[in-house]
């Protein structure tokens, strides 16, 4: 790891240091439609009020999943002090630049009654101080950031995109790893939880820009993304890296220690550098 670098909390000090190389941005706002002529048959409005109410009900379920966990899990993380990952990302873009978010339905009804709202990580594009980057977020709202299985998809995906488009890689992390009941749907795959990392690496060796920054407690496969960056930010008294929290230490070697101790930078940095 070539940096590790303490931050107050702020979006913009994060753009400040950030060097990624340039892209180009092409705006599609003047898209116009060509008509056709169906609005002149009978059932078109018909047609039509049944695609309003289709759309309308869409917009419904986009609204609560951009809400992300319950009233409960967010008035939780917001004690701390602790920013929302839609305001983190807000707060990293351009002032007024477009975000192009993907995947938004990941994990919609695809759990039963366990809610997973946008696969529990938001990713898209935006753009950061100029150029267009990929915005990997973890939602520590939902499950605690932790990694389902359609989780490692949507992240994946967005590596995908990264590569192919030469995006430099923007890792907002605050997560506890693997999703420990699912684990076992987690890592077998070629494309599971383990490709995260060769992608990062495979980036990195290309010349794409891989940041991460460290927004909470990032335990086992969250703190293997910072890690695994070309430069990592760990935010200060809020971030902290380690494979096991407190209680595991306590539990294996007997040893009390909090987590600051454990997983803070001046630790990390000694360690990692």
């Amino acid at each position: 790891m070539r940096g590790i670098q303490i931050l107050q909390r702020s979006g913009r000090q994060v753009c400040q240091i950030l060097t990624v190389q340039r892209c180009h941005y092409h705006d599609m706002s003047r898209a116009c439609v060509i008509g056709t002529g169906a609005e002149n048959f009978p059932e078109f409005e018909d047609n039509k009020a049944k695609m309003a109410s289709a759309v309308q009900d869409l917009e419904s379920t986009i609204a609560r999943i951009k809400q992300g966990g319950d009233e409960k899990a967010r008035k939780r993380h917001t004690s701390k002090g602790k920013l929302l990952p839609r305001d983190r990302i807000s707060c990293l873009l351009d002032p007024g630049s477009p975000f192009l978010e993907l995947s938004q339905l990941a994990g919609h009804k695809l759990y039963g009654n366990e809610e997973v709202p946008a696969g529990g990580i938001i990713t898209g594009i935006g753009r950061v101080s100029g150029v267009e980057c990929m915005i990997v977020a973890n939602d520590a709202t939902v499950k605690g950031g932790t990694y389902y299985p359609i989780t490692v998809k949507k992240h994946v995906r967005a590596q995908e995109i990264a590569r192919e488009n030469r995006l430099p890689c923007l890792y907002l992390v605050d997560s506890g790893g693997a999703n420990l009941p699912r684990q076992a749907e987690v890592f077998p795959d070629k494309l599971h939880f383990g490709r995260i990392f060769y992608n990062q690496a495979t980036m990195s060796s290309k010349g794409i820009t891989q940041i991460a920054v460290v927004l909470g407690s990032c335990t086992a496969g969250g703190a293997y993304v910072p890690a695994m960056a070309d430069e990592s930010i760990i935010v200060k008294h809020q971030g902290t890296i380690f494979l096991g929290g407190p209680p595991l230490v306590k539990a294996a070697t007997g040893e009390e220690v909090s987590a600051e101790e454990l997983g803070v930078l001046t630790y990390t940095a000694k360690h990692l550098v």
